[in-house]
C-alpha cells in the first residue's frame, strides 16, 4: 500500500480529522493490512487494548481478513484479525487502493454518527 498517496492532496486524510499519533493512546483507528503471525498478535492485541474508547478497527485487504492461503498450510498464521480484535470495517484488495481506503473512512463516519444518533434519539426517550 502506498501511504504517501493517502496524504497528498486528492485523498487527504486531514480532511477526516485523520493524523497519525505517536502513542496508541492518542488514537481511535487502526488500519490493519497485511498478514498476522501468532508473535504479532500479542502486540496488536496490546495496541488495541491502550486506546481510548471509543475503538475502530479497518481492515483492508484478504490477507487480514482471512489470512489468505498462508493460514491454510502455516500454523504460525492467524486466519483473520477478527479473532483478535473487533473489526468495523472490511474492504478487499491487494494492495488496496486508495479510493477504497476513503470509502471505508466515509462508511465508517457514517456508522459513527448513526450510532450517535441512535444514542441520542435512546437518550430522549
Amino acid at each position: 500500500m502506498h501511504h504517501y498517496i493517502l496524504t497528498s492532496s486528492r485523498f487527504d486524510f486531514d480532511r477526516y480529522g485523520l493524523v497519525p499519533r505517536s502513542s496508541p493512546r492518542q488514537d481511535g483507528l487502526i488500519l490493519t493490512t497485511g498478514t498476522i503471525t501468532m508473535k504479532m498478535s500479542l502486540y496488536l492485541v496490546r495496541l488495541y487494548e491502550q486506546m481510548h474508547t471509543p475503538k475502530y478497527v479497518i481492515a483492508m485487504g484478504a490477507s487480514i481478513i482471512i489470512g489468505k492461503m498462508f493460514s491454510i498450510d502455516c500454523y504460525s498464521i492467524v486466519g483473520g484479525v477478527d479473532k483478535l480484535i473487533p473489526v468495523d470495517i472490511y474492504f478487499p484488495g491487494c494492495p488496496p487502493k486508495p479510493e477504497a481506503v476513503i470509502d471505508a473512512i466515509t462508511k465508517l463516519l457514517k456508522k459513527i454518527s448513526r450510532k450517535l444518533y441512535e444514542d441520542r434519539i435512546g437518550l430522549n426517550e
